[in-house]
């Protein structure tokens, strides 16, 4: 199965009361495990994630050509930029393109600018825009525009350029290699928190405290987080 819809929350229960573990992004595929009370539990492709997503007429039959390249992607009900509607994809959201008018890709009954989308092979320095992500607020589960958390934050960057990477940190720290020392792109774990870094003196994280993605001093990032949350660094990978 698909999720056609833009987001899609996964919840931990087949219930609305329940935490929101992840999401799903426009495109991402999907199996039902079981149905339960106008619930599906799922297990998704890319990470084998499981957890119930509210019952809806998902798609079945769908390939994706292109991907979400920028932030957000604004959908248009014509190709022209005066008809630009509140309807808009995320960043790494899968999508389907054939027919192209005026800079502009059909979307189903809609159409997305050219210049927000590439194909879906295509790649890049890993973390090369990861500070399009600074200032979006922090969302426990969340992996979008609207709100993004410490581990999807890392997730996202490698599903963009088609690698592997577990959705919580817990298994993220014991996925990656551990490495020696600080450096560029290297990945600072505390007990259910990692940041990456943009250098040796700079990171950039989804920190729940400030309620945003934040570029920080990693010093003292790490004196923060040991006075605030009683937490110290457990690995670097």
């Amino acid at each position: 199965m698909i999720n056609n819809y833009i987001i899609t929350n996964i919840y931990e229960k087949n219930n609305f009361k329940s935490k929101i573990s992840s999401q799903l992004l426009y495109g991402e595929k999907f199996k039902i495990i079981k149905k339960k009370q106008g619930w599906f539990k799922i297990k998704t492709s890319y990470d084998n994630y499981t957890g119930f997503i509210k019952k809806k007429n998902y798609s079945k039959n769908y390939k994706s050509t292109h991907k979400v390249y920028n932030l957000k992607a604004y959908l248009y009900s014509k190709p022209l930029k005066k008809y630009k509607t509140k309807k808009f994809l995320s960043f790494c959201s899968l999508v389907s393109l054939k027919d192209k008018k005026n800079n502009f890709y059909k979307l189903g009954n809609l159409w997305i600018e050219k210049k927000n989308v590439v194909p879906v092979k295509y790649r890049e320095d890993l973390f090369k825009r990861v500070s399009i992500f600074k200032n979006v607020k922090y969302k426990w589960g969340g992996k979008s525009c609207n709100g993004i958390d410490c581990s999807a934050l890392i997730q996202i960057f490698y599903k963009f350029n088609n690698l592997y990477c577990p959705r919580d940190t817990k298994d993220q720290i014991r996925y990656f290699k551990n490495k020696k020392m600080i450096s560029k792109n290297a990945l600072i774990f505390w007990k259910g928190h990692v940041a990456l870094c943009l250098s040796k003196s700079k990171l950039i994280h989804a920190y729940g405290p400030k309620k945003k993605v934040l570029i920080m001093d990693i010093n003292k990032t790490i004196k923060l987080i040991k006075k605030t949350a009683k937490l110290n660094v457990i690995g670097i990978r």
